[in-house]
């Protein structure tokens, strides 16, 4: 998850899993990349009957190429049997692992329990990806029974002291057991894995614990459920067209296309993104619709009502912060930040606070060069926040004599796609794509590519969902069908899923250019997972730390505005014309403009997670006073400024409220540290060649973690990164925060 960038803003991952279904809590591997709780039956719990399992696509691998899921197959009743078989063959496969009356080796203990829990994995992967991507009441109804259940599995097998006790035994004689160095990795990761998650505590103590992680694992599904219900209830209604004078025709026809849908001829729908900000207030002339439109939006899960969200969010906090101290650690942040680049909170803070002067003095100047346009104008207000992307995009018109939707007739997607992110896949990597027109797919709006390397040789499958809809959550992510292993011999099967709205019938889907960098974004966690090559799961692909997970993708974002790649894909979707250089030159030169702004949202979101998370239990406010805690958290991190508010409020956040970001949105732009010295490293060695590629490739996009992320990092660059290139990046200095 993933969610979901900073710059340019576009959601991105809850994430989740990858970027989608990021757990709330450690767990075994197998589900590492599916489940956002984690599970129990008793432990003499017996296969449920089968009768009929031969009917259930889940009970067997998927006999199609690459073990894609036969969705064609798979009907919302299969996932529940499935889910209790799987729990309950697990079990039985852990207690054979911790009840094995011979001494404990890598091979019987380790590898075992990687090699465990097949069929649960199978059905997780699908279920919490279709969860987040085209839902129903059934689905929903049955994530919120699975959830408590989940997490009491994954404690089930975490906290069995006689499990423990064999991977203690192998980890303390380590040094003489003579393995290779991804084996040993493994080891020592389970062995961190039950310590943190809870296999030396008393028994008193894993009791409560059990209970925490029950009771967050429910949490948790319920912020996420009422987010996307409130989200689709509160699609902003217009009655009359000419409210919406400076959208397109195309946005209008959408907007009234999503109104036919809901049953409401004649009138037209506005849906809601995750984020504060909405695409329709950079264009809408109307200043108050653009006003119901972000109240609209801000109100999310704060208003009252039957999806309201701060119960949720003052009990999460509360229990995370419980939880952390039972395990030794004194918050959440200290605890979550252990495993990460990072290391600690006050890292992580550190690095926020010193760019947030210097963004926050941004803004306001950014601010002060809008208010004299309003001024000018006449308008008699002062700039609000639902003036910003408007008056932003009026500015920049003038400043540079630019109008995004000048671009829009030049972005279609799938020239984008297959002239845009295919191309430079493969000149940079030698990879070409083949659509697949014969697989099963869970909904008509995704398409299914096989991948193939320089030689012929495949790689695995791409599947694309772009398009939103009230049965997917907000945002743009990655998950995985099946991940790479070595272990098991599979090839990767990831997708990437976006929002753009989906157009009337026959016509063109124009994107803006924000829409095209997510893509690009995107596709680089898909390399990410494609391009992996170790033997253990637990390894595979985006299984890497938070603040690592989106450097890989961020890398792959300069590749929409390499002259080679945009001339090739830039292309007017009627005539064929390539974007005119003078455009070209336009987009390319306000590349920094209103980072103030993108850096401010960014950071004020980032910082909140972090004073969420950095509580003691009894700091938690109550539900009535959850929004007043997140005013005095932005007052005192000096984000505060009322026109850029955070990018997500704390009722609506879900990467950390929902997903698996919590204590970790910062990741996004220590990540970009990483990702703007790569990208120089890029442009210093050539750019777009297939030598540099194959080095990314090679050095790290292929081993997931299978070795610790920032040595892979400097074997990549061969030296530390450096802050240098970001700043640059983000036209930010140091110094002008400063008075």
């Amino acid at each position: 998850m993933t969610d979901p960038k900073p710059t340019p803003p576009a959601e991105r991952a809850q994430t989740a899993a990858t970027h989608g279904a990021l757990q709330e809590d450690p767990m075994h591997p197998s589900l590492k990349m599916a489940v956002a709780g984690s599970v129990l039956l008793s432990a003499c719990a017996q296969l449920p009957s089968q009768t009929g399992a031969g009917d259930n696509p889940f009970f067997a691998a998927s006999t199609l190429p690459y073990q894609l899921p036969p969705f064609d197959r798979i009907q919302d009743a299969h996932y529940a049997p499935a889910f209790e078989a799987g729990m309950a063959e697990q079990l039985r496969e852990i207690d054979a692992i911790a009840g094995n009356p011979e001494a404990p080796s890598f091979d019987n203990t380790i590898v075992a329990i990687e090699r465990s829990g097949r069929l649960l994995e199978r059905v997780a992967l699908v279920f919490f990806n279709l969860s987040s991507s085209h839902t129903n009441p059934q689905i929903q109804a049955l994530e919120v029974e699975l959830a408590p259940k989940l997490s009491a599995h994954s404690d089930s097998i975490h906290l069995n002291p006689a499990l423990y006790a064999r991977i203690r035994k192998l980890y303390d004689s380590r040094d003489a057991l003579g393995l290779d160095a991804e084996s040993l990795r493994l080891l020592e990761r389970y062995h961190r894995d039950f310590v943190r998650a809870g296999a030396q505590l008393g028994e008193d103590d894993k009791t409560r614990l059990r209970a925490i992680n029950e009771k967050l694992s429910s949490l948790t599904t319920q912020f996420e459920q009422n987010l996307l219900k409130e989200t689709n209830a509160k699609a902003v209604i217009v009655e009359d067209a000419a409210e919406l004078a400076g959208l397109s025709e195309d946005d209008v026809a959408a907007a009234a296309a999503a109104a036919k849908a809901r049953g409401l001829d004649g009138k037209y729908v506005l849906p809601l993104q995750n984020t504060t900000g909405q695409p329709p207030l950079t264009n809408l002339q109307n200043r108050a619709l653009r006003e119901r439109i972000f109240k609209t939006s801000i109100g999310r899960g704060n208003s009252g009502g039957e999806f309201d969200n701060r119960e949720s969010v003052s009990e999460i906090a509360r229990l995370r912060a419980e939880r952390a101290r039972l395990l030794g650690y004194p918050t959440h942040a200290a605890y979550r930040l252990e495993t990460q680049t990072a290391k600690t909170p006050e890292a992580a803070v550190a690095m926020l606070e010193k760019l947030a002067p210097a963004a926050v003095a941004n803004a306001r100047q950014e601010a002060a060069d809008m208010q004299a346009l309003i001024d000018q104008e006449k308008g008699g207000f002062k700039l609000q926040p639902w003036d910003w992307a408007y008056y932003a995009e009026k500015v920049r018109k003038a400043r540079y004599e630019f109008d995004e939707s000048q671009m829009r007739p030049y972005l279609e997607l799938d020239h984008v796609l297959q002239d845009g992110v295919f191309y430079a896949a493969g000149r940079l990597y030698g990879l070409s794509f083949k659509e697949r027109h014969d697989l099963p797919v869970y909904h008509p709006d995704v398409r299914v590519f096989e991948v193939f390397n320089a030689d012929g040789s495949t790689l695995g499958l791409f599947l694309t969902d772009f398009y939103a809809r009230d049965s997917k959550r907000g945002g743009a992510w990655m998950n995985e069908f099946v991940p790479q292993s070595g272990l098991f011999g599979t090839q990767a099967v990831v997708v990437n899923n976006l929002n753009i709205p989906k157009p009337p019938e026959g016509e063109p889907t124009l994107l803006t250019f924000d829409e095209v960098t997510t893509m690009f974004h995107e596709f680089g966690h898909a390399l990410h997972g494609l391009f992996s090559n170790v033997k253990y799961p637990t390894f595979a692909g985006t299984n890497v730390p938070r603040d690592f997970v989106e450097y890989p993708s961020q890398v792959n974002e300069m590749w929409a505005t390499w002259p080679e790649v945009l001339q090739h894909y830039a292309r007017h979707y009627q005539t064929g014309e390539p974007m005119p250089q003078e455009l070209v030159d336009k987009v390319l030169a306000t590349q920094k403009f209103n980072q103030g702004f993108a850096t401010t949202e960014y950071l004020s979101a980032a910082l909140l997670d972090m004073a969420w998370h950095r509580i003691a239990p009894d700091q938690a406010p109550a539900a009535a006073k959850v929004m007043d805690f997140e005013a005095a958290a932005l007052k005192k991190a000096g984000v505060d400024f009322a026109p850029v508010p955070p990018r997500y409020r704390s009722t609506y956040f879900a990467h950390v409220f929902a997903g698996g970001y919590s204590a970790g949105y910062y990741a996004y732009i220590w990540s970009e540290v990483l990702d703007a010295d790569t990208v120089e490293w890029f442009k210093q060695h050539g750019g777009l060649e297939r030598a540099n590629g194959d080095w990314f490739r090679a050095k790290l996009l292929s081993r997931g973690e299978s070795v610790e992320p920032m040595e892979l990092f400097r074997d990549f660059r061969g030296a530390e990164p450096s802050i240098e290139p970001l700043l640059e990046r983000r036209g930010l200095s140091l110094q002008s925060g400063k008075d």
